[in-house]
């Protein structure tokens, strides 16, 4: 009741309005004019001595209160060209409990907003940079050995070309991904379908490109649908898009001779579906597991091993994220005894 109460009373606190500051200033110069002009009149003082009097006292006042004022504003405005020369460090002070305090708060959030945008800009540029270098600087390198005659433009050289073109089409294709997504120019056609043929069909893809680019032969896929006549509700094309990436992740992870299992089964919420994808490797340490879904992640492994170092993107996550937010759904890295468990929840129609 008491906060209420000194909410209500806002507007009447000078610390806490700037209304309420220049009123007090008005009820302040008025208050000593009046003073002052009793006190000429109880005295020999000439009235004119007072007005100037007044005067002088309300200007110095107003100066006062003028300064107080108006310095923050001087303080944004220098930290707002600051950023537009490129430095998004400067920030203001914001210790009033004004309006001008809660306008120092906004600004400071927008200049760490731009900052955070500013840096992620930079590292998407390195990144996206390094990222074309490899296969690039590696397809260079064996089309000047065939040409040099140093190789034979033989199967086995052709095949290494055609990786390290793979893995320029790859990225190529989650920078677009990425961009539809974030545009909002990527529609979301949600419908009922039965949830066994459609994920047999993802490990299906999934088992053809074995060999192929950067994905493993020997790792052993396996698909576990409770009840077998399972229905969803959700954009099949983004939802294949979610799954064939975790069994990417999954399969570029996993020990030798290692598994994966997709498992599918509804969820608490009615009509919700929930589909995880288990792997047998290192597993993502609990540190690193609420960065995992960001771009161009590389997690840290148990031997101090980045994660993609096999050529993959650090895309693929970032991706399946975008595809669940698309859908209002959730996904997260869960517990597991063994290796990583990648769980995705869709809230359903």
């Amino acid at each position: 009741m008491w906060a209420r109460i000194w909410e209500g009373l806002r507007p009447l606190d000078p610390y806490r309005s700037v209304k309420a500051a220049l009123g007090a200033l008005v009820i302040l110069s008025v208050v000593i004019t009046t003073l002052l002009a009793l006190f000429a009149v109880h005295s020999a003082t000439e009235v004119r001595v007072i007005t100037i009097l007044s005067i002088i006292v309300s200007l110095l006042m107003t100066q006062f209160l003028a300064q107080t004022l108006t310095a923050p504003l001087d303080e944004m405005t220098d930290a707002a060209r600051g950023m537009a020369r490129g430095d998004y460090t400067r920030r203001v002070r914001g210790d009033r409990r004004d309006e001008f305090g809660e306008l120092a708060a906004t600004f400071n959030r927008m200049a760490a907003d731009l900052e955070a945008v500013d840096q992620h800009r930079k590292e998407l540029v390195a990144n996206v940079s390094h990222e074309l270098r490899t296969p690039i600087a590696g397809l260079r390198a064996v089309l000047e050995n065939v040409v040099d005659g140093v190789s034979a433009a033989d199967p086995e050289t052709m095949r290494t070309a055609l990786h390290q073109t793979q893995r320029l089409g790859r990225l190529v294709e989650h920078l677009l991904d990425l961009s539809r997504l974030d545009s909002g120019v990527v529609p979301l056609h949600a419908r009922r379908f039965e949830v066994w043929p459609h994920l047999a069909s993802v490990l299906k893809e999934a088992n053809m490109s074995k060999g192929q680019g950067h994905s493993r032969a020997d790792v052993h896929l396996h698909l576990d649908v409770t009840p077998p006549e399972l229905t969803g509700h959700a954009d099949e094309e983004r939802l294949h898009q979610v799954v064939a990436n975790l069994i990417d992740n999954a399969v570029k992870h996993s020990p030798a001779h290692g598994r994966v299992t997709v498992r599918a089964y509804a969820g608490e919420q009615p009509e919700s579906l929930v589909v995880e994808v288990l792997d047998e490797g290192p597993g993502i340490p609990e540190a690193e597991r609420h960065q995992v879904f960001e771009r161009f992640n590389r997690v840290t492994g148990p031997a101090g091993s980045k994660g993609g170092a096999d050529g993959g993107t650090g895309l693929g996550l970032a991706i399946a994220r975008w595809a669940v937010d698309l859908h209002g759904g959730r996904i997260r890295v869960a517990e597991s005894d063994r290796g990583c468990r990648i769980q995705v929840t869709l809230p359903g129609p």
